[in-house]
């Protein structure tokens, strides 16, 4: 619990700030808090027990990989009768959906029984996983990680996002109770954006870097490998300028974040190449690349690009805001919404705040719109001769001059071969 303290406490973007008008976003989100001391304490608990135990130990590297496929398995079984749960309930054919779904329910129910019983020993294989490859890649100290790998799988807190309407910044971030409805999240923004004139957006996540690190509980294993190390990096850096300052300023959330995605994009890779070699994806590629530009005219009309038309999207907000334009750029964002909704993409609400939180992951283009700050990482990252020797240059950066400075030194070595 004190080290938990510890880690949060520097994190200035994690600590609500009376003096700002956002910090009266709590009185309105009061009900529906997310209790971190409950978590913490249960967390800690299990993690102690299953430690003194140990009993991956005993197993050989085949068993360990083994238990964790079968464990996300397990999971994604669970997962897929849920759906199928839900699904009966929400059909208006079904006259009782209690008893059409028993069969499904006690077998979810008998399948969750077996993943918690399962679930802190995959996390120490999973974490001891991570941890082996960060120490090759020059991370370890005397072969440990400092901090160590500890992950939770968990029902994440979904996050309240602020940010003023006009300008896209995220100024207030909110840990709130998972499983809000869409009405009560609607219910939530529309007071917060009515009493406080801003902007405000309830959006899921993939893992917070509390300790241990809360990582959602899901079925791909992929995705468990890339968070995990993302989450371990805002952990390691906490104790440099560049984590020690998370928050402090927009920039600053954006590189924070664009580092841990893409240590966490390298690490997953390296995790799965070595224990999982038919789930690995293509290794990241950060060859420098020329500004997005729209595809050219075809007869036959191209294939949607989410990437590409959401890149365009934030650009032209940016522009209708720094215009003054506040109400034309959210009719407009609300047009782009329906644009995209029409080609599969369900985003429930498109505005400032969720410019605020999306555009701060900029390891690939998209929601960051045009700034700079995820093309320089992405070349610094290309120029540098080890994923530590990124996180080595980076880590002590506290603004984005202080980034351009830095890759411009990286640029100058490669010029001089």
């Amino acid at each position: 619990m004190l080290l938990t303290v510890a880690l949060l406490i520097p994190i200035s973007g994690m600590r609500p700030d009376p003096q700002d008008h956002s910090f009266r976003t709590l009185g309105v989100a009061r009900d529906h808090l997310f209790g971190f001391v409950q978590w913490e304490a249960e967390a800690l608990v299990d993690k102690a027990l299953n430690a003194a135990v140990a009993p991956q130990r005993y197993m050989t590297e085949a068993e360990r990989t083994q238990f964790v496929r079968d464990y996300i398995q397990l999971v994604y079984d669970i997962h897929q009768i849920e759906d199928k749960v839900q699904d009966i309930y929400t059909d208006p054919a079904v006259a009782d959906p209690e008893a059409a779904s028993a069969t499904l329910r006690a077998e979810r129910d008998r399948l969750r029984a077996r993943q918690q019983a399962r679930q802190a020993l995959a996390e120490s294989i999973i974490q001891a996983q991570i941890a082996q490859v960060l120490a090759e890649y020059g991370f370890g100290v005397g072969g440990e990680v400092l901090p160590p790998v500890v992950i939770r799988f968990t029902q994440l807190p979904t996050l309240l996002i602020i940010s003023p309407r006009d300008r896209i910044e995220r100024i207030g971030s909110y840990p709130l109770e998972h499983g809000l409805t869409v009405d009560q999240m609607e219910h939530l923004e529309d007071t917060v954006d009515s009493e406080l004139g801003v902007s405000s957006l309830i959006v899921p996540l993939g893992g917070l870097a509390v300790w241990p690190a809360m990582l959602i509980e899901t079925g791909h294993l992929p995705s468990v490998f890339e968070v995990g190390a993302h989450e371990w990096m805002h952990h390691y850096l906490t104790f440099f300028p560049l984590g020690f300052n998370y928050g402090v300023t927009p920039e600053l959330y954006t590189i924070n974040e664009t580092v841990a995605s893409i240590v966490g994009r390298e690490i997953g890779w390296a995790v799965l190449s070595r224990y999982y070699p038919d789930l690995a994806p293509p290794p990241p590629d950060y060859t420098p690349r020329p500004p997005e530009s729209p595809p050219p005219e075809t007869e036959e009309a191209p294939a949607f690009d989410f990437r590409a038309e959401m890149h365009a999207t934030r650009v032209h907000v940016d522009e209708l805001l720094a215009a003054g334009q506040i109400e034309e750029a959210e009719r407009y964002m609300e047009e782009r919404r329906a644009l995209f909704v029409r080609n599969g993409y369900r985003i429930r609400k498109l505005n400032q705040a969720y410019f605020a939180f999306y555009g701060s992951y900029a390891d690939e283009p998209g929601a960051p719109g045009a700034d700079p700050i995820g093309p320089a990482l992405r070349e610094l990252r290309y120029y540098s001769a080890s994923l530590y020797d990124f996180v080595a240059t980076v880590r002590g950066v506290t603004s984005y001059e202080e980034l351009k400075d830095a890759l411009n030194r990286k640029r100058a070595l490669q010029a001089g071969g």
